[in-house]
């Protein structure tokens, strides 16, 4: 049977939900509880922070790109956890304008699907009894959801709490926990969210000290009670295709964001995932019969990618008989070069003509429908791909064929359609799920 679950939100990103998450589940998990995280929406860097404060592999679901049978599939294939814990994404209805698969990547969207409570956290930094009024309007704007309770954060002082709570009492809204102001708990970030988990040495000891935070100011006993919901009982994971039999995957500090999901489907079609690091001057397996290169940060080791001359010799001579495929930094690292953000150009692998900089940074974001106009490793041309882009880079020249015909998620056409040079193909987008057919886009 699926367990029972509850997401916790907030009303714009900022609020502490991460935080909040995160002391959960390592505070659930001392208590001997199997908390089995989610992530509501495309981010690839929380989920491996829930992986390691619960000890079990955090898998992204997402309405706008997965489709109702495949979201159903990833909450039943794990069955055996005692609770449920997902991490919403930005504020409780903020989506996309446009319906996807599901809905429309709204963490609200996930939670009427599945029937689990949402639980508000709420920064009440420089509020007091106001903050009712917050967790009443999120409370009964849609019949859809329903709120289990709220936690409060940063709270300044034990009289500031009790004034916090005799606006909510008063309104017949659930405390959960109170947490006080303490910057010492805090995780660092760069320009793509938090540092990655396997980047912080002391991340253990950080997660210890949180669940502990969190357990002293959080009623856990309450808070399980409340969590509701059985969607996804019985249902089996939707099969993906892989990008061959034996796939060589970089898997490094500059290329770690691959979905959880798509790493688990491909070896539930009977996949062997071949890791091999270019950041060690390691080369693709040559029994491999095609490479995948997930992004990450190629930009801040550019320099290194440019002298390990092993790995750039290695996928050039691999490309040359076997398909070969790059996302975001995967993409910019298979191009002729990249700037980085002083201004130095380091020479990438040159299967592509593609140019990127990110000495003048502009934010490229949201979800990508593809239409592929050339095949990929996995899929033949003409299929339907959901994705997430997110980077920083300019595109100086993508002078290859493009590999696809890309609409963002109001249906416009974005430049970065991807570059296709005999077998080697890139996109910026990062590959969540096939589309099932029913695109409202008509990428």
């Amino acid at each position: 049977m699926s367990a029972p679950g509850l997401i916790v939100t907030a009303p714009s990103s900022g609020a502490g939900k991460t935080m909040v998450t995160l002391g959960l589940l390592a505070a659930l998990r001392a208590h001997g509880v199997a908390a089995q995280p989610f992530k509501n929406g495309p981010d690839y860097i929380d989920p491996a922070f829930h992986s390691a404060a619960s000890g079990r592999v955090s898998v992204n679901l997402d309405t706008w790109a997965m489709s109702t049978e495949r979201i159903a599939g990833l909450i039943g294939g794990r069955s055996d956890a005692d609770l449920i814990l997902a991490e919403g994404s930005m504020g409780l209805f903020d989506g996309v304008a446009s319906t996807g698969e599901a809905g429309n990547g709204a963490s609200a969207d996930l939670a009427a699907l599945t029937g689990w409570p949402f639980v508000l956290v709420l920064d009440v930094s420089g509020q007091a009894q106001s903050a009712a009024a917050v967790a009443h309007g999120f409370a009964t704007l849609s019949p859809r959801v329903r709120m289990a309770g709220v936690i409060l954060n940063r709270v300044a002082s034990p009289r500031h709490e009790r004034l916090i709570r005799a606006g909510m009492e008063a309104t017949g809204f659930r405390v959960l926990g109170a947490l006080p102001r303490r910057e010492t708990v805090a995780l660092p970030e760069r320009h793509l969210g938090l540092v990655q988990a396997e980047e912080q040495p002391g991340l253990a000891a950080l997660l210890e000290e949180l669940g502990a935070f969190v357990a002293e100011h959080v009623d856990l006993d309450r808070l399980m009670t409340l969590a509701d919901g059985a969607f996804g009982r019985g249902a089996t994971p939707v099969p993906l295709t892989p990008p061959g039999q034996r796939v060589a995957l970089a898997r490094d500090a500059a290329f770690s964001f691959v979905y959880p999901h798509l790493l688990e489907g491909w070896r539930a079609a009977g996949a062997e995932i071949l890791p091999f690091s270019p950041l060690a001057d390691e080369a693709p397996a040559e029994g491999a019969d095609a490479c995948w290169l997930p992004g990450g940060y190629p930009e801040l080791h550019a320099g290194k990618l440019a002298a390990a001359n092993n790995f750039r010799d290695g996928l050039r001579r691999f490309a040359q008989t076997r398909p070969t495929h790059g996302e975001c930094g995967g993409y910019m690292a298979m191009g002729a070069g990249l700037i980085d953000a002083a201004g130095v150009r380091h020479e990438m692998a040159g299967l592509l003509g593609l140019e990127t900089s990110f000495a003048k940074r502009r934010m490229h974001l949201g979800y990508r429908l593809a239409t592929l106009l050339s095949p990929i490793p996995g899929y033949d041309a003409g299929r339907k791909l959901r994705g997430h882009e997110f980077h920083y880079a300019t595109i100086l020249k993508q002078p290859d064929d493009p590999l696809a015909r890309t609409v963002n998620a109001d249906g416009a056409d974005v430049p970065e359609t991807g570059s296709r040079r005999g077998l080697a193909s890139g996109t910026f987008f990062h590959l969540i799920a096939p589309a099932s057919g029913k695109d409202a886009l008509h990428a």
